[in-house]
């Protein structure tokens, strides 16, 4: 007679099982609980505790620098979202009433390296800055007036920055000024406020508008940067300038008090001047975690302030920031999906900025004549 395997279960195996399971179950209730109970401390601490608000409200500032501005509300409520961007379009305008008084010191005194400086210092020079959250560039341009603020050569269309620097043989260049953006797929073409470049007024969108908040470079190359007329600009011989806010700085003294109201975490574009003339532009990259997220206005006065900066504002930024060297090699990274964006203007650096022909191309246009969104 021959023998049967036999399959029923050893009562090691029957006894092991149920031991498996229960501690699964275990640590799914364990795992379970702590998840909940931090949910609700956090919940507790997000809504309810000053600190808390203080973190929810930049939260919200850095959703509304982006496209999804509406998301805003689920953080902090509509009505504070509508309340929050009417408090900070009026503080930026009272930002920019302050009249700057700071003056240049002679030319032979002027440079990066300070004044008195006994050997020239080099035109533009690059270096890395880092911080909570955040990673950018320090451009550093010893002659202001070796700055020009340059558009693009085809109508209808904006123009890469990296584009700009090769067709113009500029040493570098940032992006400038803001633009018409429907639904953040805007063409370029349509600047807001004003552009002026080599003393010529190339587009002015301003309507009825008596002043404008601008950022810019005078003819003996001081930055100007605050609210302005036109008539104003043109007497303090305006050269270079774009419509952008807010200033961030003026007369030495830094005008946001405090992080929390550096509105909110993104990339950033600033443009400031140093005592001795020096002109420095500062680009952090954002929205791009393990890499930067990006800094506060605050953030980047504060980082002004330590270089000597007497005067800086805030230029476009987000996803048209962007700093390109010679060749239009790009040196930051843009947060835009789609790589570095199409845009209107660019501030440039040149060796020999007179020899550069920059035709207006928005001559003979008015601003209802450019559809912002036709490519």
């Amino acid at each position: 007679m021959n023998a049967r395997t036999s399959t029923i279960p050893s009562r090691k195996n029957k006894a092991a099982r149920p031991k498996k399971k229960s501690v699964l179950w275990m640590l799914f209730k364990i795992v379970f609980v702590t998840g909940f109970t931090f949910s609700v401390l956090f919940t507790g601490w997000f809504f309810l505790t000053p600190s808390g608000k203080e973190y929810r409200y930049i939260l919200a500032d850095s959703i509304i620098t982006t496209q999804h501005r509406e998301w805003a509300k689920y953080i902090i409520g509509e009505k504070a979202l509508r309340e929050r961007v009417s408090l900070y379009v009026k503080q930026f305008e009272e930002m920019g009433e302050e009249r700057d008084t700071h003056t240049l010191p002679p030319k032979d005194q002027q440079g990066a390296g300070g004044i008195g400086e006994a050997e020239p210092a080099k035109l533009v020079t690059i270096e890395e800055v880092d911080g909570d959250g955040y990673h950018g560039y320090l451009m550093t341009v010893s002659d202001p007036k070796k700055v020009r603020l340059v558009v693009p050569n085809k109508r209808g269309r904006g123009e890469r920055v990296s584009s700009m620097v090769k067709r113009t043989g500029a040493i570098a260049g940032i992006n400038a000024g803001g633009f018409a953006d429907p639904n953040w797929k805007g063409n370029g073409f349509k600047p807001i406020g004003i552009v002026i470049s080599q003393g010529k007024i190339y587009y002015n969108g301003l309507g009825s508008n008596k002043s404008v908040q601008i950022v810019g470079i005078d003819k003996e190359g001081k930055m100007l940067a605050g609210k302005y007329s036109v008539d104003e600009l043109i007497k303090l011989g305006i050269s270079e300038a774009v419509s952008f806010s807010p200033r961030i700085i003026v007369n030495g003294k830094g005008l946001i008090p405090n992080r929390s109201q550096g509105w909110g975490i993104a990339p950033r574009t600033v443009m400031a001047q140093k005592e001795d003339g020096t002109i420095l532009f500062l680009l952090i990259d954002g929205r791009q975690p393990g890499y930067s997220m990006g800094a506060t206005l605050y953030d980047a006065q504060e980082i002004l302030l330590k270089r000597g900066a007497v005067i800086a504002a805030n230029l476009d930024g987000g996803s048209s920031t962007v700093l390109v060297a010679e060749n239009g090699e790009i040196v930051n990274k843009p947060s835009s999906s789609a790589g570095e964006r199409y845009l209107p203007t660019a501030f440039l650096v040149f060796e020999d900025p007179d020899a550069v022909e920059i035709p207006n191309i928005w001559a003979g246009l008015k601003p209802s004549e450019i559809d912002a969104g036709k490519w």
